[in-house]
């Protein structure tokens, strides 16, 4: 283990996480593919969103950037480079490659735009004659998680400049004339409890995923829970070594299944019965056919297989489509029913019985 490794806060193990299978299959595929869109995570408080989202930044291998760059900049990708490193690498200068953990950055509720995006430095660009630029949490967010708790609380500009950058991937600051752009590419992940407001439809429809997440009813499991977290808190050493093989096991997956992403082939029949589900629906634009394309080849990959089945479309569907209906701001989400009773017709297939409620279709998507 490096000394930087030891010198990082203890994180509690992603494997050793019970239950919420909708939520970790989310995460996973967003981090196979991060074209997916990021994830809107709704549910009760304290059923450990936020531990689990630090525990898959910790559980992701490391990853190659420029040294000493604030935009992690990727060492060969031009896509993910500042634009003063990738002068550089068109000039042919030799550029310093570290390792580094991804990121997982936090946004705090009260951040001013200035804290997000990051400002310019206009007295000393007027005076200097350089673009002095402060980074914001975007630049820090560039190739790894950004987590935005309560976003239902989060102001609807912010919001809006959020699923910009990560939709484009790319992050502009511009004042008085001066104009910086940044890679922001990150997993977009947002959490809330629908007791507190729900967000706008316009916005929901851009996260790729919608998971809902709920308090663990049966007692022996939330005594599990509880007891898990009681040794992790008493021995954190003791209680990573438990599940360390767990842990290597499933970062080599992930890594396997960015490999094998590219190689995955979704049918076009298939194809065509995804787009008939999401027009019968009533789904506005083509952004559900998109993310139910990217999220089916992604379980695919992370299965280590390389031909779409039903199979995995109905893994995934419901958490593609589901935030997608509402036409009425006052109705609540469906909790995946709709979607399930269109994709057994249009598919021509049964559904278990268990499937009509929350997450009975998810069990097999995280190993």
């Amino acid at each position: 283990m490096s000394p930087t490794a030891q010198a990082r806060r203890v994180v509690f193990p992603f494997t050793a996480i019970v239950g919420q299978e909708e939520m970790k299959l989310a995460l996973l595929l967003n981090v196979i593919d991060p074209k997916i869109g990021g994830v809107m995570i709704m549910g009760d408080r304290g059923t450990g969103k936020s531990t689990t989202i630090r525990a898959l930044a910790d559980l992701l291998p490391e990853i190659p950037v420029v040294a000493n760059d604030p935009f992690n900049s990727h060492p060969s990708d031009p896509d993910l480079m500042s634009d003063e490193v990738r002068q550089k690498a068109q000039q042919g200068v030799d550029i310093p490659i570290a390792h580094t953990k991804v990121q997982m950055v936090d946004l705090p509720l009260g951040a001013t735009e200035d804290r997000v995006c990051g400002t310019i430095d206009i007295e000393k660009a007027l005076s200097e004659g350089v673009k002095a630029f402060e980074p914001g949490l975007l630049a820090k967010a560039n190739r790894g998680i950004l987590y935005v708790d309560e976003v239902n609380l989060l102001d609807d500009h912010l919001v809006d400049v959020l699923l910009d950058s990560a939709a484009s991937g790319w992050n502009t600051v511009e004042r008085e004339g001066i104009s910086i752009r940044h890679p922001a590419r990150f997993v977009l992940v947002g959490s809330g409890n629908p007791e507190e407001g729900e967000l706008r439809p316009q916005l929901l429809d851009r996260f790729g995923m919608h998971a809902e997440i709920h308090t663990v009813k049966e007692p022996a499991l939330r005594v599990q829970i509880v007891e898990q977290r009681s040794d992790f808190d008493q021995n954190p050493p003791s209680f990573l070594e438990q599940y360390k093989v767990q842990q290597e096991d499933l970062q080599g997956s992930i890594v396997k299944a960015q490999n094998l992403l590219p190689s995955v082939n979704l049918d076009y029949d298939l194809r065509v019965k995804i787009s008939e589900v999401c027009s019968e629906l009533d789904v506005d634009g083509l952004r559900g056919d998109i993310v139910t394309n990217r999220a089916a080849k992604a379980i695919t990959a992370f299965e280590g297989r390389t031909e779409v089945t039903i199979d995995d479309i109905r893994r995934v569907i419901t958490l593609c489509l589901r935030h997608r209906l509402r036409k009425d701001p006052l109705e609540s989400i469906d909790s995946g029913y709709k979607v399930e009773k269109v994709f057994a017709r249009v598919f021509g297939v049964e559904l278990p019985e268990d499937t009509t409620q929350k997450n009975g279709q998810l069990k097999a998507g995280v190993r």
